[in-house]
């Protein structure tokens, strides 16, 4: 029996599998807002691409965004389009859904990919960006320190976001505290030089994460899950450590966090990352044994079999793609064949699945002329 394609539950959620489609940032909203891509983006992935879907990192605030480009959650507007968007999902699809809660911190203001990336010119409407400290990505500008103000108004964003995720349906909601975004710059001691309560060790280090956990768990419903996305390392010497990540978890599971999902890097542009597949599942694997906790697994994964063996052998409790469902949005179906497994089918498309028109080619319609 396969083990990826098993249900599990996290509070009162039940995934029929253990297939994650992982955000991926599209850049092609206005405003923050949702828009016709998105409903056929995500449309597509809710039809068989995984369990569990999420939204693209989805901004708390103008300023908490990426580049101009990127969704946001912060506006009537931006709930409006989003929640058109998700409706179309849960009524036409099979997978739960989830959205992915972040602020770009001092990597905000940049231009989308297609763009040419990197921080907007003086000409293309930059703007000021936040950070723990005033210590730049590489030779980025320099973030704006956040003051006690800034703390309370960004936690604030964070829990205005929630309550709007809630009020949309969304199934669960992860926090994004990784690569090298906002939360991910507090934990991390190459952004995060304070001298307060904030800075330090990483008991302080981790404290305003934590409060924006513990802000965001307060207004989202009980019965529904929350996790949090974190890069284990920096991937630079005298970086963020995965014995400090998984500290880290280990407070975010006495608080509640029903889950990690486990990324790296992303915090400093000097970073070395050795690729290969499944280079990140040993992150995952740690921080399951360490913590007791369920993990996503990510990073490299590519086939049903090798997808399979992390679940079955316990590294991690879901595999998250995101490139290979962009690939291959019924990579669910063809993996589950792969496996001798049964998933699930919207009902306008149970007809091309194998086992039925095979066993009775009579009941399908004639092909149009």
């Amino acid at each position: 029996m396969s083990q990826l394609f098993s249900p599990i539950t996290l509070r009162d959620m039940t995934v029929s599998n253990r297939l994650v489609v992982s955000p991926m940032c599209q850049y092609l909203s206005q405003d923050g807002n949702a828009e016709d891509w998105h409903l056929m983006h995500l449309g597509q992935m809710a039809m068989g691409a995984g369990g569990l879907l999420f939204t693209e990192a989805t901004h708390v605030s103008p300023e908490g965004r990426i580049t101009p480009r990127c969704l946001g959650l912060w506006s009537d507007d931006n709930e409006r389009t989003l929640k058109r968007v998700v409706d179309f999902c849960k009524t036409h699809g099979v997978a739960k859904m989830g959205i992915q809660l972040a602020h770009a911190g001092r990597k905000a203001s940049n231009r989308p990919p297609l763009q040419g990336a990197g921080p907007l010119a003086a000409n293309e409407n930059p703007w000021q960006t936040l950070g723990p400290s005033e210590v730049p990505y590489g030779d980025w500008p320099a973030p704006r320190a956040l003051d006690d103000d800034g703390l309370a108004a960004v936690k604030a964003q964070f829990v205005e976001a929630t309550e709007r995720s809630a009020r949309i349906g969304f199934d669960v909601v992860e926090v994004h505290a990784a690569h090298g975004y906002l939360l991910h710059q507090f934990l991390s001691p190459l952004s995060n030089v304070r001298n307060d309560r904030y800075g330090g060790s990483i008991e302080g280090r981790m404290q305003f994460p934590l409060e924006v956990f513990d802000a965001c768990r307060a207004v989202w419903p009980e019965t529904k899950p929350m996790g949090v996305r974190v890069s284990a390392t920096d991937w630079v010497d005298d970086g963020l450590s995965v014995d400090e990540v998984v500290e880290f978890c280990k407070a975010l599971k006495e608080h509640g966090c029903d889950f990690i999902d486990v990324s790296s890097g992303g915090n400093h542009p000097g970073q070395k990352i050795t690729l290969g597949p499944g280079y990140q599942v040993p992150f995952a694997e740690r921080v399951k044994r360490e913590v007791g906790i369920p993990v996503m697994a990510v990073g490299l994964i590519t086939e049903p079999a090798q997808a399979e063996s992390i679940v079955a052998s316990g590294q991690a409790d879901f595999v998250a793609l995101a490139r290979g469902v962009m690939d291959n949005p019924r990579w669910a179906w063809h993996a589950a064949r792969a496996l001798g497994a049964q998933t699930d089918y919207p009902a306008q498309y149970v007809r091309c699945r194998p086992d039925t028109w095979r066993a009775a080619p009579a009941v399908m319609a004639p092909a149009a002329e």
